[in-house]
């Protein structure tokens, strides 16, 4: 895993100097990326410089330094990923690949790019990955993005220059990077607790989407148009649509042997391995497999709140027990959150409100000091159906969008209306406030995009919370032709925005912060398929969700061990704004900070701030989502 960055400007072609000097620059603010080596590549001639931190992986020797050139001088490659099917590809490549100086599988790409054209090779690739390919011969630059979008990739054009690297701050160190704030994206922001592809916080730079990729060639002034290479939507259809009438024991079987391989191949490296193990279905099953696969035992990792929150650390030593794990334990109490909240703009480059990052900094951190690559179980509720909000969303599909708007209207009420007293009876107070209220916002939803947005959303309306908004409402998720099923929707709908722009940015930052590869078996795109060629009783059924998980991981695992509600990664976020984090946060969201800053109307802050600290529940994370915004814009220098 590695960070990369570069330039294509056709004005400062023939000044070489000048050009190595930039991408080294862009480069240094990736060091944490890659902290075994670094190179730089350019053509002056071409006015085009890569510049690549790497962190040595597979192959530790010079020949997997990058950028790297093709064996006939075509091809120069900056690559951040990994090619789990590398050695299959190498076979087939000319001679079988024995003109290959070394085993790392950068080459193995590049060679593949050369031998069956580039986008020949994407399609032959499993693997994650972020690439830059320029091609000499054609002078084209070519930015790439994996199918799941595991790996990241940011890109800015301003009058013929093209900035391309892992992170914003890559970009940000050019002397002509425009700062402002895009207030459409801050909107987005407010309401996702993340900004979604293609925006980003500046209105300068995009992020590539997910399985897109664009091509540019010098001299260029407008935008390119990204084109998907991989297109989930069309995956997903082609593959509902297609669905075998298979029986249950032999869809799993399948499925099985499937995940059984994915696990293997993420376990391929020169380095130490282990995985994160939370106790839930997801990644004990991926442990599970590890550990059947492996000749060693495998080092599992967990983190806890101390006995606070949705602490799952128990069950995890359960699951570590009795698969045989060498297993570590972390507990992240509230005066840790306190140190760590202040510098989470260090970690994230751009607004992420997600409260899990903490815990996952904490995991991230600690792992590092034992192993450099760690598997995850991150994708298991996108492509299994694990999601609360799909149980609790096809019951309102179902009993609630066809009753009238009044009726509905009546039943949100009256859900809000339940005293928190009442709540406190059946524990966890503050997450039940949570959930009814966002079902007592989906009830008034008068479609299933609408419902669906109202479950994801922080902020109901956050286009009124910013100020010089004037972009309109959000439009919600994209259209679905070929899904009638509202589970399924919206499965797909966090596929294509939840996954890539929240859950795989949250675990990209915290561990790539610590020179840490995190692995996702659960992403393999042949994976993904297959999930989404299962009877959809094998996903969610009768109120449970990841069924065809289940039953794979009772093989491994029993029931009692891993059979529980979903709880989630969050830490107790409302407690700790109400407590340790209390002074930080007023300051933060000061009526005269908010006012001068002239991003947001004070009053609706002031008055979400007031409701959250009053106990009021359901507002603890449009808190946050302000919060950190606050803290990020802090370090930016108040921009």
């Amino acid at each position: 895993m590695c960070g990369i960055a570069g330039v294509l400007d056709p004005a400062v072609i023939g000044r070489g100097e000048e050009l190595a000097a930039l991408a080294a620059a862009m480069a240094a603010p990736l060091a944490h990326r890659g902290p075994d080596d670094e190179g730089i590549w350019c053509d002056p001639d071409a006015g085009v410089a890569f510049s690549h931190r790497r962190l040595a992986v597979i192959d530790l020797s010079a020949t997997g330094r990058q950028p790297m050139v093709s064996a006939d001088g075509r091809w120069v490659l900056s690559y951040n990923g990994e090619c789990y099917n590398a050695t299959d590809l190498r076979s087939l490549l000319p001679d079988g690949g024995r003109r290959l100086r070394g085993h790392c599988d950068t080459e193995v790409v590049v060679e593949a790019v050369a031998a069956w054209g580039l986008r020949q090779a994407l399609e032959r690739i499993n693997g994650m990955f972020a690439l830059a390919l320029w091609d000499r011969r054609e002078r084209v630059l070519h930015l790439v993005r994996d199918r799941l979008g595991e790996k990241p990739l940011y890109y800015a054009v301003d009058r013929g220059r093209l900035l391309f690297g892992s992170e914003l701050r890559a970009l940000t160190v050019h002397p002509g990077f425009d700062r402002d704030i895009d207030r459409r994206a801050l909107a987005l922001y407010l309401r996702l607790s993340y900004v979604p592809a293609p925006f980003t916080i500046y209105r300068a730079a995009r992020k590539l989407a997910a399985g897109a990729m664009l091509s540019i060639r010098p001299g260029d002034v407008s935008w390119p148009q990204p084109t998907q290479w991989w297109d989930f939507r069309s995956v997903a259809g082609s593959a509902a649509e297609g669905r075998a009438d298979l029986g249950f024991s032999s869809c799993i079987d399948e499925l099985e042997s499937l995940l059984r391989d994915s696990v293997a191949r993420r376990l391929v490296a020169d380095v130490p391995v282990g995985t994160f193990l939370s106790g839930g279905i997801d990644s004990s099953l991926v442990t599970a497999l590890a550990q059947g696969t492996s000749s060693k035992q495998v080092r599992t990792f967990t983190v806890g709140f101390g006995g606070q929150g949705q602490d799952e650390t128990a069950y995890a030593a359960a699951v570590a027990r009795h698969l045989g794990t060498d297993h570590t334990e972390m507990h992240l109490t509230a005066t840790d959150a306190l140190a760590a909240a202040g510098e989470l703009h260090k970690y994230w480059d751009e607004p992420f409100a997600d409260p899990s990052a903490l815990p996952t900094l904490l995991l991230c951190s600690q792992a590092r000091r034992h192993v450099t690559v760690a598997l995850s179980g991150d994708g298991g509720d996108e492509v299994f159906g694990g999601y609360r909000r799909y149980t609790a969303g096809s019951v309102i599909a179902r009993l609630a969008l066809p009753l009238p708007a009044g009726i509905r209207r009546a039943g949100a009420t009256a859900l809000q209306s339940i005293p928190e007293t009442l709540l406190e009876r059946f524990g966890r107070a503050n997450d039940l406030g949570n959930w009814i209220h966002k079902l007592s916002r989906a009830m008034v939803a008068s479609s299933v995009q609408e419902m669906f947005s109202s479950l994801v959303s922080a902020w109901d309306d956050p286009e009124t919370v910013v100020l010089g908004y004037a972009n309109g409402e959000w439009s919600g998720p994209p259209e679905l032709p070929w899904s009638t099923d509202p589970v399924e929707a919206m499965m797909a709908w966090d596929t294509l925005l939840t996954l890539p722009d929240e859950m795989l940015t949250k675990v990209d930052r915290a561990s790539m912060s610590f020179g840490l590869e995190v692995r996702v078996p659960l992403l393999d795109h042949r994976v993904v398929r297959a999930a989404w060629e299962l009877p959809s009783a094998l996903r969610v059924s009768r109120g449970q969700g990841k069924k065809a998980l289940r039953l794979v991981l009772d093989r491994y695992v029993p029931r009692e061990l891993v059979d529980r509600p979903k709880t989630g990664f969050d830490p107790p976020i409302a407690d700790w704004l109400r407590g340790p984090l209390r002074e930080w946060a007023e300051d933060l969201l000061s009526e005269s900070r908010l006012s001068a800053q002239g991003l947001f109307d004070p009053a609706r802050i002031r008055s979400c701030w007031a409701d959250h600290m009053s106990g009021r529940p359901g507002k603890d994370y449009a808190v946050w989502a302000v919060v950190f915004f606050q803290a990020w814009l802090d370090g930016q220098g108040g921009r």
